[in-house]
């Protein structure tokens, strides 16, 4: 099993403290109280490495295990020094269960602000629960109390494992994929009392071209439902049905992984768009530039001043353990990328955003970027060229040093510390 994360105070996260969480497990309306014990702070991962490596526009989530970058994730997030900064409730899921974990994500924004944490099915891992006991969930006010809703075929004792801690539990399980994200549609629409009218479809047999959603729906209320290929699952029907006919129907794919049978017959139940590229690169990049303007849906990223998340191809666990990056600070959607470099669709995708700055560039816009996964999978080399790419330049072309005053670079219309010649006209 991995050993703890990581020592008190080190990069960017200072005095980490493990706290237990303590509830209640009476009724529905007990509140959490207030932890008597604080355990052992964590420790040095089990790897050695630096659980973050940060260059001047990238910050890299250090490690190729799910489990472990899902916890990573959940402390850059949630600081968790007071109860504005706490979560209200963590989803546990199996990442290797990724449809599973994927219609999960719903429940990171509403109405738990939760990290969606890792655990097997027969015992929560070290590090997951020492997560949890740190995070000390607030309970989710909109859902009961509940602090911990785990999601999936899990043995008893995982469950007893948190009520022993006296965290307050919900226990979501269904028959098959497309039954839990039926499920947990239901269950969004009871703590939400409203039923989202748009909804995300993704094929559930195709990670690559489905996971990109996982970012949205940490970050809006649309779920996500699934189909295959060639067949919409009646508990997708089920959910569908209940927009009686009116549905935002955003279908995530080429007709090479959800076909146009299976879009024809969703037509029954709304307006259906569907959001695909050549191949899961591209697909990633279509749906960061989607946006409907009459539903508001979508991250419609075109110009700068954007945040993304990077995943390497192929990492279902890593692109499932990023999705909170899309719900809390800089927002971001997700793309896939190659071990050594961009490929050549993303590398132009990010080049199109990048930022230019008229005047100085401290006045910006800014681009930012999450990477998540290890140098074994996401070379160091990777992450400078994403790096490069975000990096704001001149709209004149004359670099980083054409800015500023003296030595033939002051711009035309400014004084001699490059401020606008007229001070009143600008802000």
């Amino acid at each position: 099993m991995k050993k703890n994360l990581m020592k008190a105070g080190i990069i960017g996260i200072a005095s980490l403290v493990i706290i237990a969480g303590c509830t209640s497990k009476e009724p529905d309306t007990a509140a959490p109280t207030t932890p008597t014990e604080t355990p052992n702070t964590v420790s040095e991962p089990a790897s050695n490495q630096t659980p973050w490596v940060a260059t001047k526009n990238t910050t890299r989530i250090n490690t190729n295990d799910p489990t472990e970058a899902a916890v990573l994730v959940s402390q850059t997030l949630w600081t968790s020094t007071n109860e504005q900064n706490r979560p209200g409730a963590v989803i546990l899921v199996n990442p290797d269960d990724w449809p599973i974990a994927a219609v999960s994500a719903n429940l990171v924004h509403f109405p738990n602000n939760g990290p969606l944490l890792f655990t097997g099915k027969n015992e929560i891992p070290e590090i997951t629960l020492n997560e949890i006991k740190r995070l000390n969930p607030t309970g989710a006010q909109e859902n009961q109390g509940i602090q911990v809703i785990l999601v999936g075929e899990f043995d008893n004792q995982v469950q007893e494992q948190l009520e022993t801690l006296g965290f307050k539990t919900d226990h979501l399980q269904a028959s098959s994929p497309a039954d839990y994200g039926k499920v947990i549609d239901t269950y969004y629409a009871k703590a939400a009392n409203e039923i989202p009218q748009s909804v995300v479809i993704g094929s559930m047999d195709s990670p690559e071209f489905t996971l990109p959603a996982v970012k949205w729906i940490s970050h809006m209320s649309e779920p996500l439902l699934l189909v295959s290929k060639d067949e919409v699952p009646q508990e997708t029907v089920d959910a569908l049905q209940t927009r009686n006919g009116k549905a935002n129907i955003y279908l995530l794919g080429p007709d090479t992984v959800v076909s146009s049978a299976v879009e024809e017959q969703l037509k029954q139940y709304g307006k259906v768009t569907r959001i695909s590229g050549n191949d899961a690169y591209e697909n990633a990049i279509a749906f960061a530039q989607f946006k409907d303007s009459e539903t508001q849906f979508g991250w419609g990223i075109t110009k700068p001043g954007h945040n993304l998340s990077f995943i390497p191809s192929g990492s279902a666990g890593l692109a499932l353990a990023a999705a909170p990056f899309s719900h809390l600070g800089k927002h971001a959607p997700m793309l896939w990328t190659d071990n050594d470099k961009m490929p050549a669709s993303v590398m132009d995708y990010v080049m199109s955003i990048q930022p230019k700055f008229e005047l100085t560039p401290s006045d910006g816009p800014f681009n930012h970027a999450w990477l998540t996964g290890a140098i074994e999978s996401f070379t160091f080399d990777a992450q400078a060229e994403i790096d490069d790419m975000l990096e704001i330049v001149s709209a004149t072309g004359e670099g980083h040093g054409g800015h500023g005053a003296g030595g033939g670079n002051q711009a035309e219309g400014t004084d001699k510390k490059g401020q606008p010649a007229d001070h009143n006209k600008h802000h």
